[in-house]
C-alpha cells in the first residue's frame, strides 16, 4: 500500500485547526512537529517556531475525491485565516518498525559487557548480554553517558573481586530504562534499589528486567534521593551509588543527602555531565566528603567515580 502525504507549516495557532481537518481524511492520525530550543542545562527542550503538520492518505480510488474534499476544508478554513497551499509527496509502504530496529546493532562495552538489542542473537557470547528495547525510557546504551557508567562499573566489580570487599547492594538514581541496575545485577551485584521520579521509566526499567530474566532482586520505585533516605524502600545506603542524570541535578541532589547513600568507603559513579560542568559536580561531591576516584571521557561526555 502506498500513501500521500500531506503537510503544511503553520503557526502555532492555526496548527490545531489544520490537524483537526486533516484528521477528517487520514485514518492513521496527524503528526506535528516543531523545533526545539533549549533554555538552559536542565532544559529537557522547548518547543519553538512554526509547526509543520503532516497527515497520510491511502492511495487508493477514492484519494482525488478525498483530496478534493481535503482542498475544500483547507478553502473553508482559509476564509476565517489565512492558509498556506498543502504540499503532498508519495510515500512508499514499508515495514517502519523492521526499518527503526535496522538503525540499532550491539554496542560492545569495556572488557566484557554487551548492550544486546531484544531482538537479535548475542555476536559475542563470552561478553555479558544486558538486553535492552529501544525506544523506551532514556539510556539505551547508545548515549556515552550510558557507556561511560557502564565502563566504570565494570572496573568498580573487578575491583570487589580482587580486594574481597562488598560491591552489593547497589543504588540506581534515576533508573530510566533500567540498563545500569541490570548490569550490576548481571556483574554480580545480589541485590539493586533502581529509583526514578517518572513512573512510566520504573515500567519501562521492569519491562527491560523481564527481557534479562531479572526478577525481584531488582527493586523498582517510584522517588529519588529524599524517599530512599526515609526508609520507602528496601535499603538507605549501599557500596556502590550509580547516577546517569544531567549534572545540574546531581549538584542538587547532593543538598538533598545524595553523598549519604553512599556507605563508608564505598563509590558512586556520576554520569550525564558536560565536560564544561566536570569540576562542579566534583566540588559539590567534595563538600559532601567524596574523593575523585576515576574520570572518563567520551567526546564533550564525562562520568566521575568517587569515594567515601
Amino acid at each position: 500500500m502506498n500513501w500521500l502525504e500531506v503537510s503544511l507549516t503553520v503557526n502555532g495557532e492555526l496548527a490545531e485547526s489544520v490537524a483537526d481537518v486533516f484528521a477528517r481524511f487520514a485514518p492513521n492520525g496527524v503528526m506535528t512537529e516543531q523545533g526545539v530550543k533549549f533554555l538552559d542545562e536542565e532544559d529537557e527542550g522547548t518547543a519553538t517556531g512554526p509547526i509543520n503538520v503532516r497527515a497520510y492518505l491511502e492511495v487508493n480510488e477514492q484519494l482525488e475525491d478525498t483530496r478534493q474534499k481535503l482542498e475544500e476544508s483547507l478553502f473553508y478554513l482559509g476564509m476565517i485565516t489565512p492558509v498556506p497551499t498543502p504540499a503532498y509527496k508519495q510515500i512508499a509502504d514499508q515495514n517502519w518498525m523492521e526499518a527503526w530496529k535496522q538503525h540499532y546493532k550491539p554496542i560492545l562495552i569495556g572488557q566484557g559487557l554487551l548492550i544486546l538489542p531484544a531482538w537479535l542473537e548475542s555476536p559475542d557470547p563470552q561478553r555479558i548480554p544486558i538486553k535492552i528495547d529501544p525506544g523506551m525510557a532514556f539510556g539505551t546504551g547508545t548515549h556515552p553517558t550510558t557507556q561511560l557508567c557502564l565502563e566504570l562499573m565494570e572496573v568498580s566489580f573487578k575491583n570487589c573481586l580482587t580486594s574481597n570487599v562488598q560491591c552489593s547492594p547497589v543504588i540506581d538514581v534515576g533508573c530510566g530504562s533500567g540498563i545500569l541496575s541490570i548490569a550490576a545485577l548481571k556483574l554480580g551485584a545480589e541485590k539493586v534499589l533502581g529509583v526514578d521520579i517518572d513512573i512510566e521509566s520504573v515500567k519501562n526499567s521492569r519491562e527491560n528486567a523481564d527481557l534479562n530474566g531479572v526478577g525481584q532482586e531488582l527493586i523498582l520505585g517510584q522517588g529519588s534521593v529524599t524517599e530512599v533516605l526515609r526508609g520507602d524502600f528496601a535499603f538507605k545506603s549501599a557500596p556502590l551509588v550509580v547516577a546517569n542524570i544531567l549534572a545540574p541535578i546531581i549538584i542538587r541532589l547532593f543538598d538533598a543527602g545524595l553523598a549519604d547513600l553512599v556507605e563508608p568507603n564505598g563509590e558512586i559513579i556520576l554520569s550525564g555531565i558536560l565536560a564544561h560542568q566536570a569540576e562542579n559536580v566534583i566540588a559539590a561531591a567534595q563538600a559532601k566528603g567524596l574523593k575523585r576516584n576515576d574520570q572518563r571521557q567520551i567526546a564533550d561526555w564525562v562520568a566521575i567515580s568517587l569515594k567515601r
